[in-house]
């Protein structure tokens, strides 16, 4: 039986589209599995993980299920994924960053594919989020090869902003599986409970962020986030169920799963 509650939350959702992105090519089994159940994949530029026979075949898997194809560059990291904090000039961010959304550009256009947005990984995604001239480098990079280049990151971040003073197109982030702060960043994966591992939990701040604008802080506080693409981690064991969870309880509540 539907209540009224639940039938309130059905119209409030009907006709909303929300992006479903996956970070992609960093060596999980579950890459070619994820793209139908994504609308953007975030391939590895070969920094933090991936290299060019990856980048390669993600490209032909997205254009394959028809997803938009963006780059996800992090740092020269791959001993620790790309998770480990590193103070860097601007000028290397710049450069770095531009020279692996270059080299994911190009494997795009050569197998008949377009990249349409670029979402920093790891450590670079969240010291961007707080740093205006890290996340000033990275947009910078981005308008230097594509203006039209949409650039993804967390909600509410200095990133977003960095990314609208180039007047690129953003596109604010919010994650499915990661516990927030009442300053709507995210919980760091070294500290407890920075991960929610139960899928009701984690669905259910997934529709919450989507539909009321809002995620519980691990403070107990709401914190308003505006959600226009939704993380999925394909690295966990449970990531194509949750996935295909997360694609039912969209339909179910009138979401439309789309790269915008």
């Amino acid at each position: 039986m539907t209540s009224d509650t639940d039938k309130a939350v059905v119209n409030v959702s009907a006709g909303k589209s929300i992006d479903l992105n996956a970070d992609i090519g960093e060596g999980c089994a579950n890459d070619a599995a994820l793209f139908p159940l994504i609308s953007s994949a975030n391939i590895a530029c070969g920094f933090h993980a991936g290299d060019a026979l990856t980048m390669q075949f993600c490209v032909r898997e997205a254009l394959k299920n028809n997803v938009a194809i963006g780059a996800h560059p992090g740092f020269a990291d791959r001993e620790n994924f790309g998770r480990t904090a590193m103070q860097l000039p601007p000028e290397t961010i710049f450069a770095q960053t531009l020279y692996q959304i270059g080299a994911l550009a190009a494997i795009a256009r050569a197998g008949g594919g377009v990249m349409r947005h670029v979402k920093p990984h790891g450590m670079l995604y969240n010291q961007a989020a707080r740093d205006p001239h890290l996340a000033d480098a990275i947009a910078r990079a981005v308008h230097a090869c594509d203006p039209q280049l949409v650039l993804v990151g967390l909600a509410g971040s200095e990133l977003i902003r960095a990314g609208q003073r180039y007047g690129l197109v953003t596109r604010q982030e919010v994650f499915a599986d990661r516990r927030y702060q009442r300053d709507g960043s995210l919980v760091p994966r070294t500290q407890a409970h920075a991960l929610i591992e139960d899928e009701e939990q984690a669905l259910a701040q997934t529709l919450d962020m989507i539909q009321q604008g809002r995620v519980m802080s691990l403070e107990g506080v709401w914190v308003p986030v505006e959600a226009q693409t939704v993380c999925l981690h394909g690295d966990g064991e449970q990531a194509l169920a949750f996935a295909a969870r997360l694609r039912a309880a969209f339909a179910a509540q009138g979401i439309k799963v789309s790269a915008q």
